[in-house]
């Protein structure tokens, strides 16, 4: 089969930073599903383990972490798919990624895919999806369900016009809270407005100060997608007492616990892929966040947040996807299709 991977954490703009090759297509076991795959998308974890390590590999290492595809073959141990089930994913941080023709995942962390989207549509969502649904409600603790408490709560969602901060927005707006999302150009404005924020505040501004401007003293949950470093004072400032911070950013400096003692918050890290990574009891949980997104789509009640589509997959179209997320001017996400 025909794959795209690296052997050197090189720059993009170096050809060498994504190659094409050819692998043996792998066979399925256990819980695994052998999926053709039809579309994938790049996230910022895909160039930053293009980007970041040491050395040279012997192999061609192949990422990838979302995917739209169709079963193939399926596992001795296999209850939830059949072949044939057209699928979305967006898979496991040990295994070999999407960037391939074929790809093995294990059926626990796999949804059924929507049925009324394209593929660029469909395949925009899993991973943003996941981590979003965990943040906002496994680790903030919102109840997705009580719309009336809700009304009364405010979330400030920080980088807003993401691929994460785009479905958030959204969901948070669906559970019933008020929504402050941070966008710092015209056109991130109008597009975290057009998936439902309430307000609007600048991230690159200090983000006390326009919270303030807004009206609003304090929030009862932020949810931190974009800078923990550059922003964990501010949110120290800005979140209620015994209020909920989560954060999907990694701190590169000492980040200073105590500035939130007194207030008695509650501060947690959302990684999407620990369930897979430990292979916990509650692995499933992902199927079923899955398959809940897919109805929302379905319904339209969620709004796929795909804005740029690149044909065929192979390494030259996938190092301008790359390129594009590194510009840091992403707004929704950037997909590939067959």
């Amino acid at each position: 089969m025909k794959a795209v991977g690296f052997k050197q954490h090189l720059p993009i703009n170096n050809q060498a930073s994504l190659i094409d090759f050819e692998e043996p297509i792998p066979q399925p076991n256990g819980h695994d599903l052998l999926v053709q795959v039809e579309g994938v998308s790049v996230n910022p974890v895909d160039t930053g383990v293009r980007r970041f390590g040491r050395g040279i590999r012997k192999t061609p290492k192949v990422i990838g972490w979302d995917a739209v595809g169709t079963v193939k073959k399926i596992g001795s141990e296999v209850t939830l798919f059949r072949e044939g089930d057209k699928v979305f994913y967006a898979g496991d941080f040990k295994r070999a990624g999407s960037d391939s023709d074929y790809q093995l995942v294990d059926e626990r962390i796999v949804g059924r895919a929507p049925t009324t989207l394209s593929n660029p549509e469909i395949v925009a969502m899993p991973l943003t999806s996941l981590t979003a649904w965990e943040a906002l409600f496994e680790k903030l603790q919102i109840n997705p369900n009580d719309r009336q408490v809700n009304s009364h709560k405010t979330i400030l969602i920080i980088n807003g016009a993401g691929g994460v901060g785009s479905v958030a927005t959204q969901l948070a707006k669906l559970a019933g809270l008020r929504v402050i999302a941070t966008a710092s150009r015209e056109e991130t404005k109008k597009w975290v407005i057009a998936h439902g924020a309430d307000l609007v505040a600048n991230h690159r501004n200090n983000l006390v100060t326009e919270v303030h401007r807004l009206g609003v003293k304090n929030v009862d949950y932020i949810l931190e997608l974009n800078n923990i470093d550059q922003h964990w004072n501010e949110m120290a400032d800005l979140i209620k007492p015994s209020g909920r911070v989560a954060s999907i950013t990694e701190n590169k400096h000492p980040i200073d616990l105590k500035k939130m003692t007194k207030k008695r918050v509650t501060f947690a890290w959302e990684w999407m892929y620990s369930k897979s990574y430990y292979s916990t009891d509650d692995e499933i949980t992902q199927h079923k966040i899955l398959n809940h997104i897919a109805d929302l789509l379905d319904n339209k009640k969620l709004k796929p947040t795909e804005t740029k589509t690149l044909s065929p997959i192979n390494a030259a179209n996938l190092r301008r996807a790359h390129e594009l997320v590194e510009s840091g001017r992403m707004i929704g996400k950037v997909v590939l299709v067959r």
